[in-house]
This record gives structure tokens, C-alpha cells and sequence, in this order.
């Protein structure tokens, strides 16, 4: 698929499209974002995160709530793009090649710095470096953080926190760097490569029923969260989609 569309939702622009046009487009940096239904429902809560969304360069439709919302109530068919999707592709792209593309990785914790660090060296991919974030508070700020990358001058960040607070993160970052740097939010996908969370076979992901497998895997910590995104329907029913080709 070589066209694209932009759908300007709550003002986030969306994009329904494949990873080529994001090959074309990390020559010259870009921020993207992946938003889960849960985190969408409190951008009216949150303005730091809202700002975060609107200031990406992209949004992806992570969310396959939300493109079944979309379908339903606004007739508008899009093509669930995952956060887990994009993963395999980006990192297959690193894969048995021999570049200079540098890899930064923005871990949770020691552990999962670990994991991912073993991940990737078991992938054979190279040049990776990985920074385990603080406990970032409302508002982000991490000068730490700054003085790494402009110590490894990665070609691209992963940021594999918490929706609602790598998104802050990663627009702190795009206002602080003046390289062509190409952020990416993904949040906890590479954990399902790396099997810290549940398992997601490919035709699941297709189905829009990672959740159930989520909830099946860690039910105390899904199970709220995914009954709060049910205020999304009532959002998208009001909402007036801008389309533009």
C-alpha cells in the first residue's frame, strides 16, 4: 500500500498506512505514537499527555477498539497497525545487516534492560544501547537521559515505558534534540518478544484480541483498565473526523 490517509482524531493525527512510508520518512526524524484505548479516554485528564499526542508527528492505530468504534459509529475503515506489528518489522530491518544505525533502548528497570539487551544480541542486531529510566514525575525532565544520547548519537530511541508517561517522554526528547533523531513509543511490545508478558501469535494480533490475551496473563492489572475504555465510544460517537489524503 503506497497511499495513505491522515485522520485527525481529538486532533492526534492518525495514520492508516504501511512501514514503508516510515522508511522514507526516518531520514529526517520523526515522533511516533502508539495510543491503547485505556490511555485515549484520559487525554482530557492529562493535558501533558494530550499535548504529547497532538505534538507527534504520527499516531498509529494500536487500538483495535478503536478502529471497530471507527467502523461503527463513523463508517470509516482503517487497518490496525500494533505497537507489536511495527516491532517485528523495525527490528527486522536491523537484523544480519551491516550499518551504522545506532539503537537506543529506554527500559523500565534493570531486568527488562537485561532482557532486551539478550533480545537483540540473540537477533543478531547490533549497535544497541540501552538507558533504565527514572521515576519520572509529572513533569518530565531527565538530563541524564540528554547527556546519553548525545554520547551515542542513536539513530533511533525506543521508549519501552507506560502509556501516558513515554509519550511525555518522547515529546520531551523531540523539543531537547536538534539531530534528525527518530523516536518511538511502543511501550511494553517488546516484552511479548522477549516473553516478560503474555505471548501474542500473530492471528490474534490480526483479530484485535491482544487484550483478551493481556487480561488472561495479568487479569488484576487488565481487567479495570480495559472496562475504562469503554468511555472511548462515547467519545468517538461525538468526535467530527477530519480526513486528509
Amino acid at each position: 500500500m503506497n497511499r495513505f490517509k491522515i485522520y485527525k482524531i481529538f486532533n492526534i493525527r492518525f495514520i492508516d498506512t504501511d512501514f514503508n512510508f516510515f522508511k522514507k520518512k526516518f531520514k529526517n526524524g520523526i515522533f511516533l505514537v502508539f495510543p491503547a484505548a485505556p490511555a485515549i479516554v484520559n487525554i482530557y485528564k492529562d493535558k501533558g499527555y494530550y499535548q504529547s499526542l497532538k505534538n507527534a508527528d504520527y499516531a498509529l492505530f494500536d487500538s483495535g477498539y478503536l478502529c471497530l468504534l471507527l467502523k461503527f459509529f463513523k463508517s470509516i475503515k482503517v487497518k490496525k497497525f500494533s505497537g507489536l506489528k511495527f516491532l517485528k518489522i523495525f527490528l527486522n530491518e536491523f537484523r544480519n545487516k551491516k550499518n551504522n544505525n545506532k539503537l537506543l533502548l529506554i527500559n523500565p528497570s534493570y531486568t527488562e534492560s537485561k532482557l532486551n539487551e539478550k533480545y537483540l544480541t540473540k537477533c543478531k542486531i547490533l549497535n544497541h544501547f540501552h538507558y533504565r529510566a527514572p521515576f519520572y514525575k509529572k513533569e518530565i525532565k531527565d538530563t541524564k537521559l540528554l547527556k546519553t544520547i548525545y554520547k551515542y548519537r542513536p539513530n533511533y530511541i525506543l521508549i519501552n515505558l507506560g502509556g501516558g508517561v513515554q509519550e511525555k517522554l518522547g515529546f520531551y526528547l523531540k523539543k531537547k534534540i536538534s539531530n534528525k533523531i527518530n523516536i518511538i513509543c511502543t511501550g511494553a511490545a517488546i516484552a511479548f518478544l522477549t516473553k516478560k508478558q503474555a505471548i501474542i501469535p500473530n492471528i490474534i494480533d490480526k483479530l484485535y484480541l491482544g487484550w483478551l490475551f493481556r487480561i488472561l496473563f495479568n487479569p488484576k492489572s487488565y481487567i479495570l483498565r480495559y472496562l475504562k475504555a469503554f468511555k472511548l465510544v462515547i467519545m468517538i460517537k461525538n468526535e467530527k473526523i477530519k480526513i486528509y489524503y
